[in-house]
């Protein structure tokens, strides 16, 4: 399939960070100009935990957005909660993340014993709230994930109404799960669709690619791939687009993320092209997430034109994935 221009229809990123203040006035307009919404990640400091919180982050977010037809789907971070709590908060998240404790940025707060939410766990299943996970545990780092998939097995067989996203998989062992049990669902990143473990640390470091879940190897890659080309109906885009400044990334205590928000819908456009599935890409990229989630997004069609345009090489103090690269495909409208 050969194209010059293909349009999108309200694109969907549905895991991403906005941080706050400076950071999130930077990042969170280059999401919303081109997707249609996102859901916000709750790994702040301190964490999304309680509605005052919730309330006063949606807000800053909506101001910072406003004039995109953008809307963020929240998040809260898991912790024990009571029934009252998640009623009162129930219309206004989309789910609760669970960190577990120290594995990722910012999840100092996370959960160190799972028996310790089994209680809010319960309640979420009764109030049809989703848990939203981030799979690793603390085992060798290329590791973590696959040791955590007996967690996600045992969880999706006891609660067998409660609705688990596997967020950011990047092994093929998670991409066989996904088949086994029925409230399972996923998101993917486009760093895991392109890159290795090769890519970070084969040669010279690559700062700017490391992030957590780190990417593993080939095999994981191709699995994700064919995954997404296919636009397996319970897998969705989740950019996980980490945004730090550049002395936070450029340094002996690297930061975990790495940021596409900005181009991400562009580099797919060409992925999905060059394996001849651009009749695929709307399902992955929104179609797929509506259903999942049970969301309607704004009205926005993004049209791409195949005249070829250049990341550039940084975003005030953040580096992008591949700066300077040359790709193919380029934003041409929005509307």
């Amino acid at each position: 399939m050969s194209k010059r221009s293909f349009s999108l229809r309200s694109p969907l990123d549905m895991h991403i960070h906005f941080r706050e203040g400076a950071m999130m006035r930077r990042v969170a307009p280059l999401s919303a100009e081109t997707f249609a919404g996102g859901v916000i990640m709750p790994n702040l400091v301190p964490p999304v935990d309680n509605l005052d919180r919730l309330s006063k982050y949606e807000r800053e977010i909506r101001e910072t957005v406003d004039g995109h037809a953008f809307e963020p789907y929240m998040t809260l971070f898991m912790r024990p909660y009571t029934e009252s709590e998640l009623a009162s908060m129930k219309d206004r998240i989309i789910g609760v993340k669970l960190y577990p404790e120290g594995v990722t940025t910012h999840s100092e707060g996370g959960v160190g014993n799972l028996r310790d939410i089994e209680g809010t766990l319960a309640l979420m299943e009764e109030l049809d709230i989703r848990l939203m996970v981030h799979g690793e545990s603390t085992d060798f780092v290329m590791d973590r994930e696959r040791a955590f998939l007996p967690v996600y097995e045992d969880l999706a067989a006891r609660f067998p109404r409660l609705a688990i996203v596997m967020e950011h998989i990047t092994t093929r062992e998670s991409a066989e799960l996904l088949d086994r049990h029925e409230n399972l669902s996923a998101t993917v990143t486009l760093q895991h669709l392109l890159i290795t473990l090769d890519d970070i640390a084969g040669g010279l470091l690559n700062p700017h690619l490391f992030c957590k879940p780190i990417a593993k190897r080939p095999e994981d890659r191709e699995a994700l791939l064919a995954l997404a080309l296919e636009a397996h109906p319970r897998l969705a885009f989740g950019s996980d687009s980490a945004p730090h400044p550049v002395d936070k990334k450029e340094s002996a205590g690297c930061a975990a993320g790495v940021f596409t928000a900005p181009i991400a819908l562009q580099m797919l456009v060409g992925l999905f092209e060059e394996h001849g599935a651009l009749d695929r890409l709307q399902a992955f990229v929104s179609d797929n997430a509506r259903r999942i989630y049970g969301v309607a997004p704004p009205e926005k069609t993004v049209v791409f034109e195949k005249t070829g345009a250049v990341i550039p090489e940084r975003y005030g103090d953040v580096i992008p994935m591949y700066p300077g690269r040359e790709l193919d495909w380029k934003v041409a409208e929005v509307r």
